[in-house]
């Protein structure tokens, strides 16, 4: 509306000065409006912050309405700024912006009422004016709403893919303890039982090799038990408070860190008091993704410098793995590593989502090497 009103009131300007003040104001406006338009999310925090912003398109507007008269285009144009300020601004910005409006299309009128034929279209534009406002605060609420059931269901969905991991866990832990320890036990049975029927017909020499064959399967099923039981201990304990993540990161990278020689450097910018107690199942996945993002620096990227950051913001938890390798190739997808054979990234994608974790992999903010970013929702993690 503003190209179609702006020959109009070009036109009508008076005077050198009055075509350049004419001119000047249908440029700003029109590249202002493009500006918002393209770079939307730029723009519209500034005009949040800034609302002097505003109030000088209110302006600008007012000198093309001025010169065009409120019958134009223009005048119509004119209840785009009620709608904007419902939507940035709530009832207050609207019912401000569309008041000033409305004393503007009042005075407009006044300075042409002699030339128009009655106050009918500017009246019209004035309710548009205040329909305007009410849509955009309406929009407004409906947007954040909307946002907060978005939030809402995602933590729903975290949440619920964190408990689908802990199941999960303990039925890895299940079959361990069926494939490893069961097993040992019944072989050590059979063992025993095998010995204690023939022993009085076996020599000292035979009866020596299966009591020692014996006791090395029973060390073995205690040692794979208490490997077990240290996992289930973790859960079934009502005292146990979680695993302190920055402990566990800083054992890995200084284990790291000795294993390889490329120095680690471990990050942490959690709050006060700089600690974070997660769930054994959730921790285990998180440490799992930063050890195999830690030996791919190593092994794959030849880095020569590793950076662990731990930090929660925005409610998110989130483990930064940075390093100054030779980096991804470019254009690198999941079915790319998958053909190739490379699972060690497929993995950390599928740990990742198992819990309700985002994993980033990428150049991050360095102009080289790799940033493998893992974001989880402090909401995931159970209370």
């Amino acid at each position: 509306m503003i190209a179609l009103g702006a020959p109009l009131a070009l036109s009508r300007a008076q005077g050198p000065f009055g075509t350049y003040l004419v001119g000047g104001a249908v440029i700003v406006t029109v590249v202002g409006s493009y500006a918002m338009l393209r770079d939307w999310e730029t723009f519209a925090p500034l005009l949040i912050k800034y609302r002097s912003l505003m109030a000088a398109d209110l302006v600008f507007g007012s000198v093309l309405l001025l010169t065009a008269s409120p019958d134009s285009a223009l005048g119509y144009a004119t209840v785009c700024t009620p709608l904007l300020a419902g939507l940035l601004y709530g009832w207050r910005g609207a019912g401000i912006f569309a008041a000033v409006q409305i004393l503007i299309l009042l005075a407009v009128y006044a300075a042409w009422a002699a030339r128009m034929s009655g106050p009918a279209s500017t009246l019209l534009i004035s309710g548009f004016c205040v329909a305007a406002g009410v849509v955009g605060v309406t929009l407004r609420n409906l947007v954040f709403r909307f946002g907060e059931a978005t939030v809402a269901l995602s933590e729903v969905k975290a949440r619920l893919a964190v408990t689908d991991a802990v199941g999960e866990e303990r039925a890895r832990l299940a079959r361990e303890m069926h494939d490893s320890v069961a097993k040992t036990l019944h072989g050590v049975a059979l063992a025993a039982d095998g010995l204690a029927a023939s022993a009085d017909r076996m020599d000292a020499r035979t009866v020596k090799h299966q009591a020692g064959l014996v006791a090395r399967s029973a060390r073995r099923a205690a040692a794979e038990s208490r490997e077990i039981l240290s996992d289930l201990r973790r859960r079934t304990d009502p005292n146990d408070s979680g695993v302190d993540l920055r402990e566990e990161l800083a054992a890995r990278t200084k284990d790291f860190e000795a294993r390889t020689g490329v120095p680690t450097a471990l990050l942490n910018r959690l709050p006060e008091p700089g600690t974070l107690s997660v769930p054994y199942a959730v921790a285990r996945q998180l440490v799992t993704i930063t050890t195999e993002a830690l030996d791919n620096s190593h092994r794959h990227a030849r880095a020569q410098h590793v950076t662990v950051e731990l930090a929660a913001l925005d409610n998110v938890l989130r483990i930064s793995i940075r390093d100054d390798g030779t980096g991804l190739p470019k254009d690198l997808s999941l079915d790319d590593l998958r053909k190739s054979g490379h699972f060690g990234l497929l993995g950390m994608v599928e740990r990742a989502a198992g819990i309700g974790a985002r994993l980033r992999i990428g150049r991050g903010r360095s102009p080289a090497g790799t940033e493998v970013r893992l974001e989880l929702p402090l909401a995931a993690l159970p209370p």
